[in-house]
């Protein structure tokens, strides 16, 4: 770069350091004001996440960016990253939902997602007791008082460990996390006579908060006695989806079930292959970079839990069978290369995703875009 060049863009680049500094000193104001939102939330018990003020918040600023001839997209970003970030520093502490708190008794709280819930009652106030193998000849007297039993443990042995429970309070309300929802329903009906209710986290130990996650809710017996608990979960941000569990349980296996299948045969497939992985990523553009990420995060994740979801139901089978014969069908049109059937098919799947296909393609430009950012 010349003298002249330098000499000319000095006092831009100045200004721009000052508008940075300026951008700094703001996000810091900002932040010490959400801090105080976050402490009148806990004060209130009201939820971290509010979508309707999320919402109108940046419908506010993108009209008031377009006014200024600035990005509306970028200014959206910006502030979604700002809003993700006010979120976890309101999540140091919540208000307890139950009236006089409570003792709360978490099965397999010691493992990771186990231990994520045991963190978020104790910062909610509850007195938290975790219930492991070495714990059970004393279950008893761990659950004597307990206005919650929670378990978190493998599918495999949830089961078992329900049957196991000691008699619980009359008024202790019984539920699990576990990723399928009709057997460990029926069994804690069976083994309580108090309030149950099936609950499925829709995320795994790693996420940073719930803020805007998914909590799957089957209703089992005296709602009314655990509507504390469901506004706990809310409170700490998360959205809850209420479902029979037959419901739940058949979309699971479209949603995790299938997808973890194929996942692990694309990875496999790619073993086998002795793919270069580092020269696939060197070729891929944002969207084959993050398709190939899904797949490798399966095989970043614990292999049983994985196996244990896959074989949760023996219908899943079934599915995947079905699957295998649509996935032949249309390799047989690719092996003619019958054009007009493979077109066909793809119309067959614009028609059923209809609107959503649109709605889809802009949600995974943002994905691609941040993708495209991070990327090294």
């Amino acid at each position: 770069m010349t003298d002249a060049a330098k000499q000319a863009l000095a006092p831009l680049r100045r200004q721009i350091d000052s508008i940075d500094s300026q951008l700094v000193a703001l996000l810091a104001q900002r932040a010490n004001v959400t801090a105080q939102v976050g402490k009148i939330k806990q004060q209130f018990a009201l939820p971290v996440y509010v979508p309707e003020r999320e919402q109108a918040l940046l419908s506010a600023r993108r009209e008031q960016a377009q006014a200024l001839g600035v990005s509306a997209d970028l200014t959206e970003d910006v502030l979604r990253r700002i809003m993700r970030e006010s979120y976890q520093t309101q999540e140091s502490g919540f208000v307890c939902c139950r009236d006089g708190g409570c003792k709360v008794v978490v099965v397999g709280g010691a493992g990771a997602l186990g231990a994520r819930f045991v963190s978020l009652f104790a910062r909610s106030g509850y007195d938290v007791a975790v219930l492991e193998q070495q714990d059970w000849p004393d279950a008893e007297t761990i659950c004597a008082d307990a206005a919650l039993v929670l378990l978190a443990v493998p599918i495999t042995l949830t089961g078992q460990l329900i049957n196991k429970l000691p008699v619980l309070p009359a008024d202790c309300v019984l539920a699990d996390i576990t990723s399928i929802k009709q057997q460990p329903l029926a069994a804690m009906l069976a083994k309580h006579s108090g309030p149950v209710v099936g609950l499925h986290p829709m995320f795994g130990p790693d996420i940073t908060n719930l803020v805007k996650q998914v909590v799957v809710v089957c209703h089992g017996r005296a709602e009314a006695q655990y509507q504390w608990l469901l506004k706990q979960l809310n409170v700490w941000g998360a959205e809850l989806a209420v479902k029979q569990a037959a419901e739940h349980d058949s979309a699971m296996q479209l949603i995790q079930a299938m997808r973890h299948f194929s996942s692990l045969v694309y990875g496999v497939h790619l073993a086998d292959e002795n793919a270069d992985l580092n020269e696939l990523l060197q070729l891929s553009s944002p969207i084959y970079r993050l398709e190939l990420a899904m797949v490798g995060r399966l095989f970043a994740q614990n292999a049983e839990l994985y196996a244990d979801i896959m074989l949760s139901s023996c219908e899943v089978a079934a599915l995947l069978e079905r699957y295998q014969q649509r996935f032949t069908t249309l390799l047989q049109l690719l092996k003619a290369k019958d054009k007009a059937g493979l077109m066909a098919q793809f119309g067959k799947g614009q028609q059923f995703f209809g609107e959503l296909a649109g709605q889809f393609l802009q949600e995974s430009k943002q994905l691609l875009q941040k993708a495209a950012d991070s990327r090294s």
